[in-house]
């Protein structure tokens, strides 16, 4: 049945709910809410590998694609009885108790909650302890363009390979390359952190100027950050398949290794790809029959010796004292305002401003409480000393805990 503000379709043998199936979620290709629906049905085989059976963060988008989401750990108490659930419990000592899909009524359900792209966490639910999942996410600084991730991305295919594992590669959706790592759910997350964190660190060795491990934005350059921090206990990452909120409803698509170099991200949109699928299939359709050990890397890691400490306050108060020129300009509650805030401060230091680099304007997503908000800050290493401006007031100051 349908209406005006709902209609009801049947997936997978249960009845789903679709409210407001007409609004448009994406104007640029003019995809609705129900479209969106249809476009995870279509590669439902392929989302569910890479989400399915895992506890999910809800990322929600209720108020469209140019407003900021807001992140839900809990499942809705009125979740229908086709979601299953699993409680996770954080460092932080509070607990979760997240959504799980098993089917392609939990994808349209988790689309008919405002979600767009799925945020599943690296365990099953069947194991919460033990990862399956080893996340390497190459996040390029400013400046740099998608030849250099790819470069990146093929150094740590080497690095894997020594390890004995094996890398399966997707676009972010955005700018990056994501490149997902079968382990046996053997380790811990500590374990598999400090894995991924001698894998990116080797790959720093062998691709200098071009990838870093350095966690500090400031002193990555115009590089490839190979992020391991993604194999923290708490942190998700947008699965193979998730539509990112982009204008074009860019899609996270999965590819093999000879299409990194001749594919461009843009290609894939919720428009695009399921015809692509239904004519190749997914390219990580074998993904689950490669299961590694991460001996090789935690090897790796103890040769290498513990990664090097950023330095800390003289003042005893533990804080990391930069060995870069920082000022801060703003802290906002959204993007455009940041945008905004930093375009205020060129203005009033335009000869400043033409100094900077790309990669020395910082403009870090910070999650707060149940929400992203913005920090902006300006390296000013490539500006003469005398020339460098104070810290003056921030031009806005948003305090996402209150």
């Amino acid at each position: 049945m349908s209406g005006s503000d709902e209609t009801h379709i049947e997936v997978a043998g249960q009845d789903v709910r679709v409210s407001h199936p007409d609004k448009i979620v994406f104007p640029e290709p003019g995809l609705t809410k129900l479209g969106l629906v249809e476009y995870y049905l279509a590669v439902a085989e392929g989302a569910l590998r890479g989400a399915g059976g895992r506890p999910l963060v809800l990322k929600r988008f209720v108020k469209g694609i140019d407003a900021e989401p807001f992140f839900q750990k809990r499942v809705p108490k009125n979740h229908p009885a086709y979601i299953d659930t699993a409680t996770l419990r954080y460092a932080s000592g509070t607990a979760a108790e997240e959504a799980v899909i098993r089917d392609a009524a939990g994808l349209a359900w988790i689309v008919g909650l405002g979600c767009l792209d799925l945020n599943p966490h690296a365990v099953r639910a069947e194991d919460l302890d033990h990862p399956d999942e080893l996340r390497v996410d190459l996040d390029p600084m400013p400046g740099v363009d998608w030849s250099q991730i790819v470069d990146v991305a093929f150094v740590v295919r080497d690095v894997l390979a020594d390890a004995g594992l094996v890398g399966w590669p997707k676009t972010s959706g955005s700018r990056g390359i994501h490149i997902l790592v079968r382990i046996r759910p053997e380790w811990d997350f500590r374990e598999v952190r400090s894995a991924a964190q001698a894998l990116a660190r080797d790959v720093e060795a062998r691709a200098p100027g071009l990838a870093t491990a350095r966690w500090w934005k400031e002193e990555r350059g115009e590089s490839v950050f190979v992020d391991f921090n993604q194999n923290a206990k708490d942190r998700t990452v947008a699965s193979a398949y998730s539509v990112r909120a982009r204008p074009d409803a860019r899609v996270s698509m999965p590819l093999r290794w000879d299409e990194l170099r001749t594919r461009r991200p843009q290609e894939f949109t919720a428009l695009t790809v399921p015809g692509l699928f239904a004519q190749h299939g997914d390219a990580h359709a074998d993904m689950d029959d490669t299961p590694g050990s991460l001996e090789g890397l935690l090897q790796l890691a103890e040769s290498l010796g513990p990664a090097e400490k950023p330095p800390r306050r003289a003042d005893g108060t533990g804080r990391r004292q930069s060995s870069m020129p920082l000022i801060e300009i703003a802290r906002t509650k959204t993007r455009p305002e940041a945008d905004s805030a930093l375009a205020q401060w060129q203005q009033a230091h335009a000869e400043v401003a033409r100094m900077l680099h790309p990669a020395d304007v910082l403009m870090d997503g910070m999650r707060g409480s149940s929400s992203q908000w913005y920090r902006v800050r300006v390296n000013l290493q490539h500006v003469p000393e005398a020339d460098r401006p104070q810290q003056e007031p921030l031009l806005a100051d948003y305090d996402p805990w209150a």
